[in-house]
């Protein structure tokens, strides 16, 4: 397992990587929706704070699970924010 320190210092590269496409998306690219990119920035700060507040705090008992089940959600919110970003185009 890697230390917590480590899944901090991953969370917020990918947290940062994330909101610097979704900026590079809004400043560059033609037609893209602001307020939605906007919003998208928003979210993403958001569950950068999450993440880290979850890790700061691990339940005592079964940390394995806990790991695991942070680990899933977060990569599935990874994976929503991206389908998102896929879809700050103008219609």
């Amino acid at each position: 397992m890697a230390s917590r320190k480590e899944l901090k210092k991953n969370i917020n590269y990918i947290a940062g990587e994330l909101f610097t496409e979704c900026l590079v998306n809004s400043l560059y690219v033609p037609g893209t929706d602001k307020q939605k990119a906007d919003e998208l920035m928003a979210e993403i700060l958001k569950m950068q704070d999450e993440f880290i507040s979850r890790i700061s705090h691990t339940e005592p008992g079964n940390v394995k699970g806990f790991y695991k089940k942070l680990r899933a959600d977060f990569n599935a919110k990874v994976d929503e924010i991206i389908d998102a970003m896929g879809k700050l185009k103008l219609r």
